[in-house]
């Protein structure tokens, strides 16, 4: 009986899909344009930074992208990418390397030691520490960052590891000013921990822990059980999570620019001033005049700055892909 007054009161289910076939079509059509919405702006903002760098292109040919030359005077003008964009790549990959570790012992803290009262704790103070503007990472690495490395490290690793043969050359510098590729290379690190921590905690979390409890009852350590069990099951998106927080790190303007040195030159030392794409943007551009030479030189760098970051983020989205299917 009740399943006879069930069929009666409940509506067909062609006349269910009718009900809510226009809601469904608006839906569809809206996430449909939100979609193609991202397609266009990206295709827009690649446009424009290429068609604003043609004249550049045009002018110096291959030779911008390998040129050390930027001389803005009027009459003899003259640019280059190669400086720029070298210290773009080096600043970052340094960063990965400061940042790495430090990302995975916050992650492996958090999902094998911590206890359950702190756990929550240490991950919001985490991940406010992404919250903070870039700026003011820039502030602060100027004026107490900088003066500590050059106190405690420049100098000191300057005369005992100067001398040695190879790699002293990596030490030794002239640079009396503070501002440096190893300066920038740490903010840029400070700043790109929370992502990569973020990322590592939560596919850490990810793990069945039936995988662990065997490895547990088998009398492994949780160092053995970490590197045995867990990483070998999240290591493509654990470097997933890296590239995005290389990422992170190639198109940071502000924070880089107060520390970096702004010099345009290679830097032969950790300690030597040098510069990035972004950080000759933001210096430069403000002074360049409208339709000149020196601002299409800029928008071919934002353009190249942006082949770099879009072919970084696409592997980070190729390493992700089994783990999302």
């Amino acid at each position: 009986m009740s399943a006879t007054a069930q069929q009666v009161s409940a509506p067909p289910v062609g006349a269910r899909r009718r009900i809510g076939s226009t809601g469904d079509l608006v839906f569809e059509w809206l996430c449909r344009g939100a979609g193609l919405l991202v397609l266009l702006i990206l295709g827009a903002i690649i446009l424009t930074l290429f068609l604003g760098g043609l004249p550049a292109f045009r002018e110096f040919g291959a030779q911008f992208l390998w040129s050390t030359a930027w001389q803005p005077v009027e009459g003899r003008e003259n640019y280059g990418a190669a400086v720029a964009v070298l210290g773009t790549v080096l600043s970052s990959i340094l960063a990965i390397v400061f940042a790495v570790p430090i990302a995975f012992g916050i992650a492996f803290y958090l999902t094998e030691l911590a206890p359950p009262w702190l756990k929550r704790p240490v991950g919001t103070a985490i991940e406010l520490l992404a919250a903070i503007p870039s700026i003011i990472f820039g502030m602060w690495g100027l004026f107490v960052l900088v003066p500590l490395i050059q106190s405690y490290i420049q100098f000191p690793f300057g005369e005992t590891l100067g001398a040695l043969p190879v790699i002293g050359t990596l030490f030794q510098s002239t640079n009396f000013a503070g501002t440096s590729l190893f300066a920038a290379s740490l903010v840029l690190a400070i700043m790109i921990i929370p992502f990569i921590a973020a990322t590592m905690r939560d596919v850490f979390d990810q793990v069945p822990p039936v995988y662990k409890e065997s490895a547990y009852g088998l009398g492994a350590t949780r160092w053995e059980v970490m590197r045995g069990v867990v990483i070998p099951y999240t290591r493509i998106s654990v470097v997933g999570g890296i590239m995005l927080g290389l990422g992170r790190a190639l198109g940071e303007t502000m924070a880089v620019t107060f520390v970096i040195g702004n010099a345009n030159r290679i830097a032969n030392s950790l300690f030597d001033p040098t510069t990035t794409i972004a950080s000759v943007v933001a210096m430069e551009f403000p002074e360049s005049l409208m339709g000149s030479l020196k601002q299409s030189s800029l928008l071919a760098l934002g353009f190249l700055l942006f082949v770099i970051s879009f072919i970084v983020l696409a592997v980070s989205r190729w390493l992700l892909r089994p783990r999302l299917k």
